[in-house]
């Protein structure tokens, strides 16, 4: 059975995000001192199409070299048919036979652990970028963070100064746009949550409370006067 053919992927095609890469372009033939100098902004990114593509090739071989087995092990077991038989000539032409299948099978061995490298850098290369832009979000939400929750900027809200009204102007319009219908509905529901608490504390007198007098209790009559009274 011949090799199936096996698409070639060009892995390192020219990514048009890569100012690196070599490419023809529109300007090619044009004086150097007419030509538009332009700047690539993005990032060379594999392609979700040549990942896919080295994954069927890879999958299509797999089942190519099951296949190739099973046969070995059948031509073996008519060689030993064809040699008790006293048909050596034929049994030698099969095991010749026998011989390029399993070259070809090493072959397709080989080609097999290239793919799976492949694919493996790849992914793996995804993994590291998803990383690298989470840890870029993660500092974006960080600098919004300090600029709206430190301590010394929730002060400058209580004071009652125009200064003081004006950055929470600014903060308003930083956070402008930032929540969801959801989120405001939370928002106020939590701040009625607030005055209503405040409402059912009791005020603080504003005046020092009169100290309290202890009361003077009578003491009792000694008992000689008692005697006394009662004998006149």
């Amino acid at each position: 059975m011949p090799l199936p053919v096996v698409t070639a992927i060009n892995v390192a095609s020219p990514c048009p995000m890569c100012p690196l890469s070599p490419r023809r372009t529109l300007s090619e033939g044009v004086p150097r001192s007419r030509r538009r100098t332009r700047r690539s902004k993005g990032v060379c990114r594999p392609r979700p199409a040549l990942l896919q593509q080295l994954k069927q090739q890879r999958d299509k071989l797999k089942q190519y070299q099951k296949r190739i087995t099973q046969q070995l092990e059948r031509e073996r077991e008519i060689a030993r048919q064809l040699l008790r038989d006293g048909k050596k000539e034929r049994a030698k032409l099969l095991l010749k036979k026998k011989r390029y299948r399993e070259q070809l099978l090493d072959k397709t061995e080989n080609q097999i652990t290239s793919l799976e490298t492949m694919v493996q850098s790849i992914e793996f290369t995804q993994i590291e970028m998803k990383v690298v832009e989470g840890l870029q979000i993660g500092n974006e939400c960080l600098k919004k963070m300090h600029q709206v929750m430190s301590i010394e900027e929730v002060e400058r809200i209580l004071e009652e100064t125009q200064e003081a009204v004006e950055y929470q102007r600014q903060i308003d319009e930083l956070l402008a746009g930032s929540f969801t219908q959801e989120d405001e509905e939370a928002i106020l529901e939590e701040l009625n949550a607030i005055t209503q608490e405040q409402i059912e504390l009791p005020e603080v007198p504003s005046e020092p409370l009169p100290e309290k007098k202890p009361e003077k209790v009578p003491r009792e009559a000694k008992p000689r006067q008692v005697e006394l009274v009662a004998a006149s």
